[in-house]
């Protein structure tokens, strides 16, 4: 006679181990999950701080067909969750609505920004967007700008595209000098001024100014000034040309801007 060994289930009994998991096999990971996650990677690595719908929208066009379901499943998994920046309690005041824009150079926005190099130098950046398109015509970092600096760069900016017919910009002084109301009045361009302490009324420039606060100036420390430049007109171009944009239903400002 043969002598009957163990049942699975007496066996497992013994050793304590759960008679279920002899059945729960890890299933092998699809090929399509492995490229997707090299592929989420990849741009994850590229822009840290872009969230999954922007990643997603990224990924479908190396892998078309991508599923939002399966993307959020393996953006989770690779633990790539943006942390968002603490931001100040601010109170908002609502009203004077910003008037909208309908075709592209109808109004250009403008604004300043600061920040300081590694040695503690400090410099600015001129900031300039097409409130339709939402292209970024102009970053330009200097440690000093002026009004005339301010209208040569319309004026570069104008020979490509024209003039707009009004800008929006802040009470700072290179806007309220006499030399811009003079160049305003020549040109034909209307100025707008926005009421001092409101920001919120020139949100199309100060949405710019926090990408650009985010994915550029806060991710890299610079040592000089022309690698500043250098890196601003690279990241210029990948906002205008690669960067989808939500509020442009995941268009580049470029494709945005051809469909006029």
């Amino acid at each position: 006679m043969h002598a009957k060994g163990l049942s699975k289930f007496r066996a497992c009994a013994i050793v304590a181990q759960p008679y279920r998991s002899l059945f729960n096999k890890k299933k092998p990971e699809r090929r399509a999950d492995t490229m997707l996650k090299e592929c989420i990677g990849k741009h994850a690595q590229q822009r840290p701080r872009f969230g999954w719908r922007r990643l997603l929208i990224l990924a479908r066009r190396e892998i078309p067909g991508t599923g939002e379901y399966r993307f959020r499943r393996l953006y989770k998994a690779l633990g790539l969750q943006v942390r968002p920046r603490k931001k100040r309690k601010v109170n908002y005041i609502r009203g004077n609505p910003i008037s909208t824009v309908n075709r592209p150079n109808e109004r250009w926005s403008i604004d300043f920004m600061h920040d300081s190099l590694g040695n503690g130098r400090n410099y600015r950046t001129m900031n300039i967007v097409d409130d339709f398109t939402s292209e970024c015509l102009a970053l330009e970092p200097a440690f000093s700008f002026g009004s005339h600096d301010v209208t040569r760069r319309f004026e570069e900016i104008a020979f490509e595209r024209g003039l707009p017919e009004s800008v929006r910009f802040d009470n700072g002084p290179e806007f309220t000098s006499r030399a811009m109301l003079q160049w305003g009045a020549d040109k034909r361009v209307d100025l707008h001024f926005i009421e001092p302490g409101k920001p919120t009324q020139n949100a199309k420039i100060e949405s710019l100014n926090g990408r650009i606060r985010d994915e550029l100036l806060n991710a890299h420390c610079f040592a000089t000034i022309e690698d500043v430049r250098a890196l601003a007109k690279a990241w210029r171009k990948d906002y205008n040309e690669v960067r989808p944009h939500s509020s442009l239903g995941g268009l580049t400002p470029l494709e945005y801007a051809n469909k006029f």
